[in-house]
């Protein structure tokens, strides 16, 4: 007998947009920086800033800027104008005009990812109004000539002897406004592929004690768990000398526990 039944459709996969390979770090940070000195910080983030123990210079410093949330196209063109490179570079890609612009995030903070030379390597936001992956990449990836982030690590002060080891690149600024204590950050305790590179260099520049200093609730999430045990694991492989900052478990990070203990109890 005739199979009368509706045969199944073919599902059509959409065709991928071709990317660009992420460009060299020298060009992505003169690029990062010329776009950040066409940017602001809003008040409302300049006080968020300052109520967690930041300086006015040290904001400065930092170069911490507001999304932009109109103007993109306009933005790259301007940076185009100057001789500045997008291709490549997270963040940047061509739209339907095949115009080169800027992705439009979520409002929130831009944060430099700077290498232990100070440049930047890419951009993270922190995100206003959201309790889920607050802290996420600029990037452009799936977008036509546009580039993914590639997690990278983030060095706040010289490098020294030791450092302290933490996870997001704002709480290492943080740790080493209020303390003057060199910071390396992860973006994620499960973030340990560029961790090993970094930490190679770091290491033939005389890096040989790490102290770790992720929030307090490592010790009862088993997801984090596992991925501390294999920084742990990375470390003592490496010949690193390592150990751990404890701290009072009402303060989540590091970065309060010194603000809010230290400084504003004493105040």
């Amino acid at each position: 007998m005739p199979d009368n039944r509706p045969k199944p459709k073919k599902r059509i996969q959409p065709q991928a947009k071709p990317e660009c390979p992420i460009t060299d770090v020298d060009t992505r940070h003169a690029t990062y920086s010329a776009l950040l000195s066409k940017l602001t910080l809003a008040a409302d983030h300049k006080e968020n800033l300052l109520g967690r123990g930041l300086s006015e210079d040290d904001i400065l410093r930092l170069e911490y800027r507001t999304t932009p949330v109109v103007g993109m196209t306009a933005i790259a063109s301007k940076l185009q104008s100057e001789g500045m490179y997008l291709a490549g570079v997270p963040g940047f890609y061509r739209n339907e005009n095949s115009t080169w612009t800027f992705i439009h995030e979520e409002r929130g903070i831009l944060i430099p990812m700077r290498d232990r030379l100070g440049r930047i390597q890419g951009l993270q936001i922190r995100r206003d109004k959201v309790k889920k992956r607050k802290f996420r990449w600029v990037s452009s990836t799936e977008r036509p000539d546009g580039c993914p982030a590639e997690g990278w690590t983030h060095l706040a002060g010289p490098v020294r002897s030791m450092l302290v080891l933490t996870e997001g690149p704002m709480k290492a600024d943080i740790i080493h406004a209020l303390t003057g204590l060199t910071v390396l950050a992860v973006p994620g305790v499960n973030s340990l592929t560029q961790l090993e590179r970094t930490l190679s260099d770091l290491r033939a520049e005389g890096v040989v004690e790490i102290k770790t200093a992720f929030d307090m609730d490592f010790a009862t999430n088993s997801h984090v768990q596992n991925g501390y045990n294999n920084l742990l694991s990375l470390l003592d492989n490496m010949g690193f000398r390592f150990g751990t900052y404890l701290w009072d478990p009402r303060y989540k990070g590091l970065d309060d526990y010194i603000w809010e203990y230290c400084f504003q109890k004493k105040r």
